[in-house]
């Protein structure tokens, strides 16, 4: 596998030059500053580009080229957003950008409740509470018929949680849940704006009426619409799976299992219709076998992040280090580097805060000493791997 880093462009705080000096080969990254909906013109890919190769390292992978909500929920302005995506994915064709990352979850992306976990060394990483989420959502959010959606021991928690929980920690649910883990990935909410709650539920109204098979429908059409240009220019799409793995927040999820993974593939059966297969996302859900689905979609997985989580009581789950957890990263890594795809390229993705981490401004996740702690922890997984298949 080829080693990757996702980047955030020329104004990230973590250079390609230190990205050269730890042994990452490929960059993940996206045009960060064009809207979503809009075209990825020919120049601007090129001129990302260069400026990648001019520090020795190539351009990877795409993520993301954000698949817009109106496409998702079928909007008036699908046809438009669907013919700028095409003109886009046949631009970094052109370039020879030919691996994009996208995902198809309506509204929101990852999510957690602690962005700052503590362990026990000193570090953290991030953290999901099913009960403080729950709360977010029954109390804070007050999305109507919450109640329908969880438990009655969850929404006793949540009455138990609401006699104690602070102003400040309100704030944090909304800072973690809604704001920190969104803007840099899809631009639907933004640090700065205002009543992120308001705009938040704004954009869960459109989906008022979507299920889970109007969805499947609806990626099944965008997914029909762009591979044809993806044949044209050889663009393998990967879709990253729903983080968490479970339906949240009244919204459809529909790539949360190994049953959602093969219904897309086979409702669009295309090569260039695969997986980014995210060891990280797969492995917080404990109705997922996550060997078992690598082994079962390894020649349709296109992009692979290698990380892994803990499940624990409750619902609750947190970000294992990168030799534990239930990803089983070692049996994934022995899968992958059989992949008949040369060089196929996979990132760390998340990472633990530490050694100062923390006062640097980075991305959630998205730490400089962490990532570069789990980078080394797989490389030497990775030189083991290769190694046993030598010896055959």
């Amino acid at each position: 596998m080829e080693k990757t880093w996702r980047w955030f462009g020329k104004k990230d705080k973590i250079t390609l030059q230190m990205l050269r000096q730890i042994g990452v080969e490929g960059i993940v990254t996206a045009l960060h500053d064009v809207p979503n909906g809009e075209i990825w013109t020919l120049e601007a890919i090129e001129d990302l580009k260069q400026y990648i190769e001019s520090y020795g390292l190539r351009w990877s992978v795409v993520e993301s080229l954000p698949v817009c909500e109106a496409i998702k929920y079928a909007g008036p302005e699908r046809e438009q957003l669907i013919e700028n995506y095409k003109i886009s994915l046949a631009n970094l064709g052109k370039a020879g950008v030919k691996t994009v990352c996208y995902n198809f979850m309506p509204v929101i992306d990852w999510i957690r409740t602690d962005l700052y976990h503590p362990w026990p060394d000193g570090s953290s990483s991030l953290y999901f509470d099913y009960a403080r989420f729950a709360y977010f959502d029954v109390k804070i959010l007050k999305r109507e018929g919450t109640e329908a959606d969880y438990s009655a021991d969850v929404l006793a928690k949540v009455e138990e949680l609401d006699k104690t929980i602070t102003e400040a920690e309100k704030d944090d649910l909304i800072d973690s849940i809604i704001v920190k883990t969104q803007g840099f990935v899809n631009g639907n909410i933004k640090e700065g704006d205002l009543n992120p709650v308001a705009i938040f539920k704004g954009l869960l109204k459109q989906y008022e009426g979507i299920t889970r098979d109007r969805l499947r429908e609806n990626m099944a059409y965008f997914l029909a619409a762009v591979m044809p240009v993806c044949e044209e220019y050889g663009v393998n799409m990967c879709v990253h799976p729903d983080d968490p793995p479970f339906q949240v927040l009244g919204l459809p999820r529909i790539v949360t299992c190994e049953e959602d993974i093969e219904w897309f593939l086979n409702a669009v059966d295309n090569p260039h219709n695969g997986l980014t297969f995210c060891a990280g996302s797969l492995s917080a859900g404990a109705h997922n076998d996550v060997v078992k689905m690598a082994e079962k979609f390894a020649k349709r997985t296109h992009f692979v992040h290698l990380r892994s989580c803990n499940i624990l009581p409750d619902g609750n789950f947190i970000e294992a280090s990168h030799l534990e957890g239930r990803g089983h990263l070692v049996d994934l890594i022995r899968i992958f580097e059989r992949h008949e795809k040369a060089d196929l390229p996979m990132r760390v993705d998340h990472g633990r805060t530490m050694l100062g981490d923390e006062d640097k401004g980075y991305n959630p996740g998205y730490s400089f000493h962490g990532r570069m702690l789990a980078l080394g922890q797989v490389d030497g997984m990775m030189a083991v791997v290769r190694d046993e298949m030598k010896k055959g």
